[in-house]
């Protein structure tokens, strides 16, 4: 009978080998068999495509339009991937892919180093199959290159105040500190580690010389030189260039999208407790599941034998949690880097819980639970009319997919019914694998525009222009044919009347947009429905379909243009 002695008695020797195997099986798989998906992914895509089509690398554009809000490190990642493999639809997930990769090794490696190879193997497993995790490490988001770079800065500050690595760790931790602010703003977190090293170290402190203290204060120019790689190229451009929008740019992403975006956030408003109420129970799966007895586990660590490891560790993972807390804007992917942290804390008391009842209990009936909802929700699919309507598009048999996935999580957990981790590391590896070779492949074509820049190409008579109001990145990035498009953030009923001063100004124009905004000056009944993407109809206008009271304006506003070099 297979127990959870295989996973946790694993030879040293080839526990590396083995964890980095299966992370490259599992987080690279279904690379180049999805496009883009919204919202983040296409526009990242995006930038990095007309980065390697203008050559112009260090503003960020889209569709000619200046991108203010990251700096470009995420999009240099895809464009490199670009060149390199020619294929953008693979490139894309690369960054994340190799910045998962980097960050599973960094904690392996931690975990060896603070405990021994088998904690390292088991922290490496338990962050690999951290929902979280795996998901931005099979997703285009900035969130895990910066959780790679905040885990480099971590690994070099604990070798410096654990593991006796010398004055270079410590700079290392500061270097990739700045490594991440250029990546995005919250990259500086790793620092935060040096807080409770204010406790654990705290005797180190008193008997420090003065050339010590000297050391310690030169940290922050490392990370300094690492922020000034892309921020005095920037500067200094901007600066030569006195361009109004670049300056805009500078000003965007110094202020904006760092201090003002924290402290007085204008989107993505969720309450104090958001992340423990709402993000970490189903997103921290299965590790969360244990927390109860963790915390006891850690609660002992500290009071009975001091252990600076925890203390550095979990002061660390709080007062990161309790930065994006107090932030009123929030989102379940900004606390990603503390996945590594929560895997490490929970690995040297990983075997002691599964001997328990009910931590054995709770990973084995979570895994029965996947079962049931995945084999619920293919019969759901096949018997209730109205689900399988909506469910039509996703091709013949919307349902299959759902019942493998149910039927295939029934015969692994029935046969590891003695093994309640390997079970539910079993299921979850099952799942991740049939989700990106099975059911993103039926998602694909519903959550991308294709077929409607397909259609617009073909019913847009070749020299004819086209301008695109209310325009997703993902619209330019399948985009046939060269266009004409309004400001990203421009006004919704602004663009249609604009959009209806365009179209009269000269003849052979149409516009392709979303209802709502198409609706404000054009008779959608004289327009032609191209198909139902991101929740609305989109619909291509002639100046025929014009109504009364929209006709004979002037337009006030330029355009952008955008002409593709290369189709995606």
């Amino acid at each position: 009978m297979i127990s959870d002695r295989f996973l946790l008695e694993a030879s040293p020797r080839q526990t590396l080998g083995w964890l980095m195997l299966l992370a490259l099986v599992i987080l690279a798989a279904g690379i180049g068999l999805r496009d883009p998906w919204p919202a983040d992914e296409p526009r990242f895509a995006l930038v990095a495509k007309e980065m390697v089509e203008s050559g112009r690398w260090l503003f960020p554009m889209r569709g000619g339009e200046i991108y203010p809000d990251k700096p470009p490190m995420f999009m240099w990642g895809i464009a490199l991937g670009y060149l390199v493999t020619g294929s953008l639809k693979a490139a894309f997930l690369l960054p994340s892919l190799l910045a998962g990769l980097g960050t599973l090794l960094l904690t392996w490696d931690l975990g060896r180093r603070l405990w021994n190879a088998q904690m390292g193997f088991l922290a490496g497993v338990l962050l690999l199959f951290t929902v979280q995790f795996t998901l931005q490490a099979k997703t285009a988001q900035i969130d895990a290159l910066v959780s790679f770079f905040i885990t480099l800065g971590l690994y070099g500050f604990l070798r410096f105040l654990l593991t006796g690595g010398g004055w270079r760790w410590y700079y290392l931790g500061w270097f990739a500190a700045g490594l991440g602010i250029i990546t995005k703003g919250v990259g500086i977190l790793a620092v935060l580690v040096l807080i409770p090293a204010i406790w654990t170290h705290r005797d180190q402190l008193r008997q420090a010389s003065r050339a010590a203290w000297l050391k310690g204060l030169l940290g922050p120019l490392a990370m300094l030189l690492a922020v000034a790689l892309w921020l005095l190229p920037m500067v200094a451009t901007v600066a030569a260039s006195g361009d109004v929008v670049l300056q805009a740019y500078r000003d965007n992403i110094l202020l904006r999208q760092t201090v003002t975006r924290y402290a007085n956030s204008w989107h993505h408003v969720k309450p104090l407790w958001y992340y423990f109420t709402s993000v970490i129970p189903p997103f921290w799966l299965p590790v969360s599941l244990l927390l109860p007895w963790l915390a006891v586990c850690w609660t002992r660590a500290i009071r009975n034998e001091g252990d600076r490891r925890v203390i550095l560790l979990l002061g660390y993972l709080l007062l990161m949690l309790l930065f994006f807390s107090l932030s009123p804007g929030k989102r379940g992917v900004y606390i990603t880097p503390g996945t590594p942290v929560l895997a490490l804390l929970a690995a040297p008391w990983l075997s002691q819980l599964l001997d328990r009842v009910w931590p054995a209990r709770l990973l084995k009936g979570l895994g029965w639970l996947l079962a049931l909802v995945g084999i619920g929700g293919a019969l759901a699919l096949m018997f209730n009319a109205r689900l399988a309507a909506k469910a039509a598009e996703l091709g013949a048999h919307p349902w299959l997919p759902l019942l493998i996935l149910g039927l295939g999580l029934l015969v692994i957990n029935g046969t590891l019914r003695r093994a309640p981790l390997l079970a539910i590391l079993g299921s979850l590896a099952f799942g991740w694998l049939l989700y990106s070779t099975q059911i993103a492949m039926r998602l694909n074509e519903v959550r991308t525009p294709e077929e409607i820049m397909v259609k617009a190409a073909q019913e847009v008579p070749r020299g004819d222009q086209l301008l695109l109001v209310g325009f997703k990145e993902q619209h330019l990035l399948f985009a046939r044919q060269p266009l004409w498009h309004y400001s990203y953030h421009e006004e919704n009923r602004v663009q249609g009347r604009e959009a209806a001063a365009w179209i009269e100004a000269m003849p052979g124009r149409r516009v392709l947009g979303s209802r709502n905004i198409i609706s404000v000056c054009f008779d959608t009944e004289q327009t032609m429905n191209l198909g139902y993407r991101h929740r609305t109809d989109w619909l291509l206008a002639s100046a025929d379909a014009l109504r009364p009271e929209c006709r004979g304006g002037t337009p006030t506003i330029e355009p952008f243009f955008y002409a593709p070099k290369l189709v995606y």
